[in-house]
């Protein structure tokens, strides 16, 4: 029993420098009691505090700080099973978290390790989705930090080579919402009034030119806008001798005119080489309930997330 002790006690000695001995009421923290316990080895007497606990929303409670604990003392006693689900509860709350060497026994941090490389894409790609589905509200500014995030979690060595694809796409839209988020440039300061001079003898007018005026191209972070609505939208099929190597996502950029056509292609993000010409041909034809403004039908650039079912 005092094996178990010593080998995780430096991790119990880090956690504990930043939590209170008491509350602001003046009643002991129970994170601190659920310490004390566990340093005494009495470990199922330390899980029956942690049981008690629910993060609080004054911040003097937080569901990492019972996660760390109650992972220690199921791990004290045996039963991992139990304290991979309180380390997958860390990671969740906090996906970047884990123990240091100074922190934690091999023990433990191989525990953190294993649950944090197995849990990682899905956190990703449910991070993903939120920071999307902020981009879509229009929300900029929160989804440019939950883009950040993303891609922080995307980056982390034990990501690995995975989810290259979603690392695109965050990469892209991160770009787009730090655009959209940015505060509009100051007006010009006004040019000083010329000096006033006597009058010259006015030359003959030259003939007025017309300039024509493009239309301009609308985007999904323009006010107002309402965005163009698939009306014809087919994906062609991935041939089936290279459904192995082709990329789950893609992104497709296009250019929609008044009347709903597709006008300009880019893509982004290629599938597979093979695959690519059949998208590109398969886009020229598609239509759209076209994009408005004030009532009156303008063109518009839309990004279209290309994905392929395995």
């Amino acid at each position: 029993m005092m094996t178990r002790v010593f080998a995780t006690l430096s991790f119990v000695a880090a956690l504990a420098v930043p939590v209170m001995t008491q509350q602001r009421d003046g009643r002991e923290n129970p994170i601190a009691a659920a310490r004390d316990l566990y340093a005494s080895a009495r470990y199922d007497e330390a899980l029956a505090v942690l049981n008690t606990l629910r993060p609080a929303d004054d911040g003097t409670t937080d569901r990492k700080s019972i996660e760390q604990y109650r992972s220690l003392c199921l791990l004290a006693l045996g039963r991992g099973s139990e304290a991979e689900a309180a380390i997958a509860a860390v990671v969740t709350a906090d996906p970047l978290f884990q123990p240091s060497e100074s922190d934690a026994s091999p023990r433990v941090r191989s525990a953190f390790s294993e649950v944090r490389q197995r849990l990682l894409p899905e956190i990703a790609s449910s991070r993903y989705g939120a920071a999307k589905a902020s981009f879509d509200r229009k929300e900029y500014a929160a989804a440019e930090q939950q883009f950040r995030e993303l891609m922080a979690l995307l980056d982390d060595p034990q990501m690995g080579n995975r989810l290259s694809d979603l690392r695109v796409l965050g990469a892209g839209f991160l770009e787009l919402s730090a655009k959209a988020a940015a505060p509009p440039p100051p007006p010009p300061a006004p040019a000083p009034e010329p000096k006033k001079e006597e009058p010259a003898a006015a030359p003959a007018p030259a003939p007025a030119r017309t300039v024509p005026t493009l239309p301009r191209i609308y985007v999904a972070t323009d006010a107002g806008v309402t965005q163009p609505v698939p009306i014809r939208q087919d994906l062609p099929r991935v041939p089936s001798q290279i459904m192995s190597q082709a990329r789950q996502k893609g992104l497709l950029e296009l250019v929609i005119d008044e009347q709903g056509r597709v006008t300009s292609l880019t893509l982004r993000v290629g599938v597979h080489p093979m695959y690519d010409p059949l998208l590109l041909s398969a886009a020229k034809d598609w239509r759209y309930k076209p994009a408005v403004l004030n009532g009156v039908p303008v063109k518009f650039r839309k990004l279209v997330q290309i994905a392929v079912e395995k």
